[in-house]
């Protein structure tokens, strides 16, 4: 009922944003970023704000506590965040027994599963495997979650040779899409040469980016004995996401599926990142600072954008700048 009630005021329904992507129906493409519901605890809540889907996690095979505190930090003149939390979650069993009480639900549930940190990288695959099996039937599509700077080594796994073996497991466990999380601080000839692998291999899309270790991108980053930590989100890594993710628009539009995530503060940005060729985006750190209005007024501004320039339908904006 609670949730009822909040829906009627925020959501909003256009029908000129909704999309059929890999056999799911998406009212409108903003969905939330991973990070923020890791357990699969407030699924309800946060569909009625309005979102077009929601990635839960990310979740490890195995429980486990994260880093140590504090970890979250705030730059609010950069309108930014700062995270170590190291993937603090209930493990795969524990996000199982909450999504049985919800699935199916009314709008897709993405599943992030990332690895668990005392996993030697010799076994990731099968850290990723047993996470896979265990939520194969309680979400609508995967993640997988190779990008996040606070789990020692998770970044190593960016290569060809991993990502071809992750994709071709992850196909023998499910048929549901699959997607890979991609980090804003690759070199740009190895992340093509990842992504274009992933697609190869059959990946249903790219998700770009995760948070950011260029500490330059805030001017008082958080600092444990003298060294910056975390990942940087929000409104500082705007450009470099935008960037990333025009690269990936010119040489893999109407290729793969691309969910472009990463400093999305307003309609404006959203609509910048359909036109550079993203299908889907996600947010979280804008939410944090503008509330949880933002999704319905990014909804009807993204709108009437479309209809101001003359498109009746999302699909004709996407990739128009890159094409």
């Amino acid at each position: 009922m609670f949730e009822s009630m909040i829906a009627k005021y925020y959501c909003r329904i256009h029908e000129s944003l909704a999309q059929d992507i890999h056999g799911l129906h998406f009212y409108n493409p903003i969905g939330l970023a991973s990070g923020f519901d890791k357990n699969a605890e407030i699924v309800r809540p946060l569909a009625s704000l309005g979102f077009g889907y929601l990635e839960l996690g990310s979740v490890t095979q195995m429980p486990q506590e994260g880093n140590e505190k504090p970890r979250m930090f705030r730059h609010v003149e950069e309108e930014s965040l700062q995270n170590a939390m190291g993937f603090n979650n209930i493990g795969a069993r524990g996000m199982l027994a909450h999504l049985k009480e919800v699935y199916p639900f009314c709008i897709p549930l993405g599943i992030n599963i990332g690895k668990n940190k005392n996993i030697v990288q010799g076994d990731s695959l099968k850290n990723y495997e047993l996470s896979l099996d265990t939520l194969k039937d309680y979400g609508d599509y995967f993640a997988f979650n190779l990008s996040s700077p606070n789990t020692p080594g998770l970044r190593d796994l960016q290569n060809e040779s991993f990502v071809a073996d992750l994709i071709n497991m992850a196909k023998g466990v499910t048929n549901k899409p699959i997607f890979i999380k991609i980090s804003p601080d690759m070199e740009i000839d190895s992340m093509l040469t990842v992504c274009d692998s992933a697609i190869k291999h059959g990946v249903s899309g790219i998700i770009a980016t995760n948070t950011s270790i260029d500490y330059t991108l805030v001017s008082h980053p958080a600092k444990r004995n003298e060294q910056c930590f975390g990942g940087i989100s929000g409104k500082a890594l705007t450009s470099r996401s935008r960037e990333i993710l025009k690269i990936l628009g010119q040489n893999f539009h109407k290729k793969t599926t691309l969910i472009s995530v990463g400093g999305i503060c307003d309609s404006n940005e959203v609509y910048e990142r359909i036109k550079l060729g993203a299908n889907l985006v996600q947010i979280l750190s804008s939410m944090v600072y503008e509330g949880p209005t933002i999704i319905a007024r990014m909804s009807n501004e993204l709108a009437e954008k479309l209809k101001a320039d003359g498109f009746n339908h999302i699909n004709d904006a996407i990739g128009v700048a890159v094409q």
